[in-house]
């Protein structure tokens, strides 16, 4: 199987090809009434982590949960079933290739779907999403640090690059977006984003009309002679962080839905509910009328809330300690499922402070305690579980092997505190490891290196921060490696770039290797399927060298319902039982 069968997940067109895997709270009321009560009742559904933003797309919001709710909340011309296959959504709209040479793709939204303010989804929200995810206005020099990068994307905007600025169709409804090299992710490289006419507003623009001519008028961004655009940077930086929130804006503008779902309300870090968008005729119309999400990192309140009818489904982290907890949940009725997620959990060093120097890096990675960790996270769901060895391919695909045998990995096959003492030669360097400290799994992870990387004479600081928050520490100065995960479906190979290429939006530890970006632009403009996975195995081989970091596990998922609700599917990918919310039900009536 090719690594385009592995991990890539995309709801819109600046969506991320993956994800980070990790009654109101100020009185907010929605203007959106329920519909239709017989549809059938309520379900509770129980999440790792804590919800922070209303823009999934950006690199701060890019989190598991946030993706998810933003999947609920949104629709578009396409989504991903649990066999990562791409399943079009013509109520909706349509995208059709129109040319060859130049590739030529238009999108058209049909009339009457609309966001939750009663306003159409249009021209003018495709031309938004095209130029937040296409970078096409930047003109910044990563490594020089010059210039201007404007829309804080979590996706890969090498593809989109390579479009022109999009031609608008008469009927307002439509964009056509023409790329230069061929693409080949072109087909699920786009999709509507964030509401249009809103990002105007406030960012001072009149209106949508305004906002469409200044992206239209503005000059495509020159690395030669970088220019602050400052409307189109007001623009930004509201999209960039004005939809963040740990809690229900007074401001229903920010929390829009054109989606089967609306957000009711929030109780920061606690829970959210969901109730049903009336005016959803766009795509699969749901079933139940409310959905109650609630956070907790804990699996056994996970298990408890779902033993004690608090939650009706439950998606928790499993660890080695767990797997009896949920054992017991199967003993009593409810359908538990175990499956290998299209994810991993990885640490990253920085390439900056103390990890500037690329012994201080291998020293490091020697002393990280792989197998340890995997025998405390993982445990006996996976018996004969090792590390992972590659950056890019799982252990169920093919290349996995060849490409194992010859990438570097093999140098840090096993902890060598004696080899880590050697190169630092007497240096206790201090490290400030990030992670989500609410998550049980990371945090053990964080433990074993600590008292590991202690022996070969590194001082590691916990530099954790809650569900909600260390998220957004990623890519700042705050930490010299990070704990985290990422996961995805499958519908492309784009994800490579959007963590290791310079400079983009997801390469949050600053690492750039000429030959890498150059075998990632090659990446993107190939359609062949092998030649993609030779690419691949390339780059794989390039990020070892450069001490990257360590792939540790490929992570499991675990999914528990109770005989309440029926419709529950899971996918491996980071939407797990969310793909179909739409056909989630109560087995039986609801009572009245």
């Amino acid at each position: 199987m090719p690594f385009r069968r592995l991990v890539h997940y995309i709801t819109a067109a600046v969506a991320a090809a993956l994800v980070l895997s990790g009654c109101s709270g100020n009185g907010g009321t929605t203007p959106v009434v329920v519909g239709e009560a017989e549809r059938g009742g309520s379900v509770s559904v129980a999440e790792v982590n804590a919800f922070s933003s209303f823009n999934p797309y950006s690199a701060d919001g890019n989190t598991d949960i946030n993706s998810k709710i933003g999947y609920v909340t949104h629709s578009g011309f396409y989504y991903l079933d649990d066999a990562a296959r791409v399943v079009r959504n013509e109520k909706f709209g349509r995208y059709e290739k129109v040319s060859d040479q130049p590739l030529k793709v238009r999108y058209t939204v049909n009339e009457g779907v609309k966001w939750s303010d009663g306003e159409a989804v249009d021209a003018g929200d495709l031309l938004l999403s095209w130029a937040a995810g296409s970078g096409y206005f930047d003109d910044a020099d990563p490594l020089a640090g010059t210039g201007n990068k404007y829309f804080a994307v979590a996706s890969d905007t090498s593809g989109l690059a390579g479009t022109v600025l999009p031609e608008i169709g008469a009927d307002g409804r439509s964009i056509t977006l023409e790329y230069a090299v061929p693409y080949a992710d072109w087909e699920v490289a786009f999709d509507v984003g964030l509401p249009a006419h809103v990002v105007a507003a406030k960012s001072g623009l009149n209106d949508e009309e305004e906002l469409i001519d200044l992206i239209r008028d503005s000059p495509r961004g020159n690395g030669e002679e970088p220019a602050v655009n400052e409307p189109l940077k007001r623009v930004s930086d509201f999209w960039n962080s004005g939809f963040d929130s740990k809690s229900l804006p007074d401001d229903p503008s920010v929390y829009l839905s054109n989606g089967p779902y609306i957000v009711r309300d929030i109780v920061p870090e606690v829970s959210m509910t969901l109730v049903r968008n009336r005016d959803y005729v766009w795509g699969q119309e749901p079933w139940l009328d409310e959905i109650t999400v609630r956070f907790t990192g804990s699996v056994p309140t996970a298990v408890e809330a779902l033993r004690n009818g608090q939650a009706d489904i439950i998606s928790p982290q499993p660890s080695a300690e767990t797997g009896e907890l949920l054992a017991g949940l199967a003993d009593q009725g409810n359908t538990v499922e175990w499956y290998n997620q299209s994810g991993y959990d990885h640490l990253d060093l920085t390439f900056s402070g103390p990890f500037a120097d690329e012994d201080v890096r291998q020293a490091f990675l020697k002393a990280v305690p792989r197998q340890a960790i995997i025998d405390a996270v993982v445990g006996d769901r996976q018996p004969d579980a090792a590390p992972l060895d590659s950056h890019v391919f799982l252990p169920a695909q093919p290349k996995y092997g060849d490409t194992v045998k010859n990438n570097g990995s093999s140098d840090y096959a096993e902890v060598d505190i004696d080899g880590a003492k050697a190169v630092l030669d007497g240096d206790t360097p201090t490290i400030r490891i990030l992670y989500n400290r609410d998550n049980p799994n990371r945090a053990t992870a964080f433990s074993l290196i600590r008292d590991s990387a202690a022996q070969a004479g590194f001082q590691v600081v916990d530099a954790g921060q809650g569900s909600a928050d260390w998220a957004r520490a990623l890519g700042g100065g705050g930490y010299d490696a990070a704990l985290l995960g990422w996961i995805g479906t499958a519908a492309g190979v784009s994800r490579v770039p959007q963590i290791f290429r310079t400079g983009a939006g997801s390469n949050f530890n600053a690492f750039s290797d000429g030959d890498a970006d150059r075998l990632m632009e090659q990446l993107a403009g190939t359609t062949d399927l092998g030649k993609q996975d030779e690419l691949l195995a390339e780059i794989d081989k390039q990020i070892w060298e450069n001490a990257y970091g360590l792939p540790l596990y490929q992570t499991i998922g675990a999914t528990a319902f109770s005989a309440r609700v029926a419709g529950v599917k899971t996918s491996a990918g980071p939407l797990g039982v969310w793909w179909n919310v739409w056909d989630w039900r109560l087995a039986q009536p609801a009572s009245s």
